[in-house]
């Protein structure tokens, strides 16, 4: 079988053109059992690793009414490519497609389906009654069902989908709970052919996937989810993807994905302090071997450069996937992002303007912040540069609230904070935003990675010591003066705190806390700093004093902003 897995098959100089070779000639079968679907679906598997998209959903087409296995694989890339486009289009049609898989899968299902006969399970005698093809069945059902209730959150925000989308996901973590119970009751009795270890893959995948995301919810929440019958353990979830990513099945890669999303990505927004770059590494190099030119793959090798501060290796990676294929433009939109940060953090205001101009033109997920950090980093330019580009910053940012979307109802956390500053230019007389890219660079966490770079680290503190100079000798003072100020000391207390220099860095943080009564409008910069001081003081081991201020940020966090229940704590 040729499965993808953590093992790497025998490979030359020529793979890349081996799978083009392999497609070509693979004959239409005549008939698809259970171990010829999974064969051919990691023949699929493999040419869209390889940047090979058309002929992948190709490949898969024929059968994607009759095989569960091709159902699911067409669909997802259906999914992945709505999700990247963001076209109502596309999303109409992968919930079509979706839809069309589920019906494919329900056909293969046991009539008494293993949700619905919950009471059946108890009985061992009744999972051994269990056909291959049906657990198979109930595993690729789930993986439907919960991808057609992540389309039905982007395609409409109303309350009914919303429950609808709801209902589903329970639905599929249900099927996910029961197929694991059958895992644990099989162990010992099936034969552990190839099949079993596909569907032993796709347990891993959805036990890991589901329990390592609902822990990262805040505490309140996720206690309300249990309560409900959903399990939000961070130790399992991570346990059951690393089996899954270890193994050979089909499942293997997405394990993989899963994982390096929360290395590269989601421990560093939401601040869980648990981000492993060596686990990332080592996740990543048995597929930089066998795809090399995978843009995918390379995506995540740059994201994993820029992680560790090498922001240089990074852009050349990035150029490489971006060069990789140009099928799937939306792959360059992710580079564009991330070159724009590499640029930032080395105040290269020129190339950052030039990428966050092309997500502002082409991109469709956040068109709001992508005007909004164009017109934040056109701020930082000097005023010749400023005017060769062409651009009005004025106009820019207050267009800014009229781009703004919502997601299963809910408006994007940083779009509202970014509509939040854009004001400030809504009036005739607009009142200019003080170092905006290096504000939203902090929204982001970005100093956690550029603090990595003690040189450049030492350029940003320049350039806020001399906006906060410039600051001071104002004489004509507007309303957001003192919001400005505060603003400057909790960035010039970060970089004081990556420098080193942690006692300067603390008073920095306490002028903010001092001056909490004077702040009008940035209300978040007093829990923020609060938070940020406190992991100064767990730096400093601490404690008390850490747990102290986190908990007091976490509750005004809850009347202003949102709270830190996910993020770094003690």
């Amino acid at each position: 079988m040729a499965s993808v897995g953590n093992g790497t098959e025998e490979s030359g100089g020529g793979e890349e053109e081996n799978f083009e070779d392999a497609f070509e000639n693979i004959p239409v079968a005549s008939k698809m059992d259970l171990k010829c679907a999974l064969e051919e679906c990691s023949m699929a598997l493999n040419l869209f690793l390889n940047n090979k998209f058309s002929e992948a959903l190709e490949l898969l087409r024929p059968w994607s009414k009759d095989s569960m296995y091709h159902a699911l694989g067409y669909s997802t890339i259906l999914v992945m490519q709505a999700a990247m486009t963001f076209e109502q289009q596309d999303i109409q049609m992968g919930i079509s497609t979706m839809k069309e898989a589920l019906q494919t899968c329900q056909r293969f299902r046991k009539r008494s389906t293993v949700v619905e006969s919950l009471s059946n399970l108890v009985s061992k005698q009744s999972v051994d009654q269990l056909s291959e093809e049906e657990m198979h069945a109930e595993i690729c059902y789930a993986e439907c069902l919960l991808q057609k209730a992540a389309l039905t959150f982007v395609q409409d925000e109303n309350m009914i989908n919303f429950i609808k989308g709801g209902l589903k996901i329970r639905t599929s973590y249900q099927i996910y709970k029961e197929c694991h119970q059958v895992l644990q009751m099989t162990q010992g009795s099936k034969s552990k052919n190839e099949t079993y270890h596909q569907f032993e893959g796709g347990v891993n995948l959805g036990i890991g996937a589901f329990n390592l995301m609902l822990s990262l919810l805040p505490g309140r929440i996720l206690r309300l989810l249990e309560f409900i019958g959903f399990s939000g353990n961070r130790e399992l979830g991570l346990c059951q993807l690393r089996e899954g990513a270890s193994g050979s099945s089909l499942r293997a890669i997405l394990c993989t994905f899963t994982l390096l999303v929360y290395h590269t990505y989601v421990s560093l927004i939401l601040g869980t302090g648990e981000a492993s770059l060596q686990e990332a590494d080592r996740l990543l190099e048995p597929y930089l071997q066998k795809f090399p030119n995978g843009s995918i793959i390379l995506f995540y090798a740059a994201r994993i450069d820029i992680l560790k501060g090498n922001f240089e290796k990074a852009q050349l990676r990035f150029q490489e996937c971006i060069a990789a294929q140009q099928e799937w433009k939306q792959i360059h939109h992710l580079c564009y992002w991330e070159l724009m940060w590499c640029y930032t953090f080395q105040q290269n205001w020129l190339q950052a303007y030039r990428y966050a101009d092309l997500l502002s033109k082409e991109s469709r997920w956040s068109k709001a912040i992508y005007v909004f950090q164009k017109a934040a980093i056109l701020c930082m330019l000097p005023e010749d540069d400023l005017k060769r580009t062409g651009e009005d910053i004025v106009s820019l940012f207050r267009q800014v609230d009229g781009l703004k979307q919502r997601i299963a109802g809910k408006s994007i956390p940083t779009e509202k904070f970014a509509v939040r500053k854009a004001r400030r230019y809504a009036s005739s007389q607009p009142v200019k935003l003080i170092l905006p890219a290096l504000e939203m660079m902090y929204v982001w966490n970005g100093f956690a990675i550029v603090g990595q770079r003690a040189d450049l680290t030492e350029n940003l503190l320049v350039t806020i010591e001399k906006e906060e100079t410039a600051l001071q000798n104002e004489t004509n003072r507007s309303e957001y003066y003192m919001d400005d100020v505060c603003m400057l000391q909790l960035l010039k207390g970060l970089c004081l705190k990556h420098l080193g220099r942690l006692m300067q860095a603390e008073l920095c943080f306490s002028k903010v806390i001092q001056s909490e009564k004077q702040i009008k409008y940035d209300t978040y910069l007093v829990p923020f700093t609060l938070y940020e001081l406190g992991l100064l003081y767990k730096k400093q081991d601490e404690r008390e004093k850490a747990i102290r201020y986190i908990e007091t940020a976490n509750l005004l966090a809850c009347l202003f902003t949102g709270n830190f229940s996910n993020r770094e704590g003690c």
